[in-house]
């Protein structure tokens, strides 16, 4: 597929970086990106990745806008209070590159549609806010062998990593998915919400582009995956500092006895 006159001008800046060039920027342009949820780190992950020029993106979330989302969720504004965030989102996504498709799914993720949703993608970036839902994403991206690239914020600490569980390492092993690093959903009210706890409109964007920048990654094959590893950032010391992520061989997904075999138990 060659690239337009247009194309060609308005992705320059990408096409001159040898680690991208003519073909990554193709590359771009034929996949197809799932976000989850339209918030705080979703809303800047989607505008990048609309920037960037990749093709076809898909957002999934059931709520509307309100006030309170406008000091974080940048894909949103004033006007759009009530409105559902997929159709504010895809407004601002195409109103920066309109050279794209943008999928709406006014939904909430569940056990039922997950499968079928995530399958029809080739990388997925979670930014949700809540664990049952994280969960059931780093599942049902396993089951469909797609990349997950999963970010979090809250207060002035974000955290980003690269889950590509379906696939072994050097030594045969499962590659780290979610449930190797969170084990099991904390205690209810033992994790305060960014509702509750509050959180740095500005960190989302630090971390929402970051999670971008993976997914780009990801599609292009440039640099270093983050895969089996979680990059943590630190705004109020202005610090970033990388853990590896190790494969639990009692992970209920991907151990050596699992007990996850499909996605039913998600169920409520």
């Amino acid at each position: 597929m060659a690239l337009s006159d247009e194309q060609l001008e308005r992705y320059a800046r990408h096409i001159v970086l040898k680690e991208i060039g003519g073909p990554g920027q193709q590359k771009l342009l034929k996949a197809r990106v799932l976000i989850i949820g339209a918030g705080g780190l979703g809303s800047p992950c989607l505008i990048y990745l609309a920037a960037a020029g990749v093709g076809t993106i898909g957002i999934i979330d059931d709520d509307t806008v309100s006030l309170s989302n406008l000091q974080r969720q940048i894909a949103h504004g004033t006007a759009d209070i009530g409105r559902p965030k997929t159709e504010s989102a895809a407004e601002a996504a195409l109103r920066i590159n309109p050279d794209i498709e943008i999928v709406q799914h006014k939904e909430r993720l569940t056990a039922e549609n997950a499968l079928k949703i995530v399958s029809q993608y080739e990388v997925v970036a979670d930014g949700c806010d809540n664990f049952a839902t994280r969960f059931l994403v780093n599942d049902a991206c396993y089951f469909a062998k797609v990349p997950l690239v999963s970010a979090a914020v809250g207060q002035f600490e974000g955290q980003i990593a690269t889950f590509r569980a379906f696939e072994t390492d050097e030594g045969g092993k499962p590659k780290p998915n979610y449930r190797d690093f969170v084990g099991a959903t904390p205690p209810p009210g033992s994790v305060p919400t960014c509702e509750e706890a509050g959180v740095m409109g500005a960190l989302t964007g630090v971390v929402g582009s970051l999670q971008a920048l993976e997914v780009i990654k990801e599609i292009t094959g440039a640099g270093e995956s983050l895969a089996g590893r979680i990059l943590i950032y630190d705004a109020l010391d202005t610090r970033f500092r990388t853990v590896k992520l190790k494969w639990d061989p009692e992970n209920p997904l991907t151990g050596e006895n699992p007990t996850i075999r499909d996605l039913s138990v998600h169920a409520a």
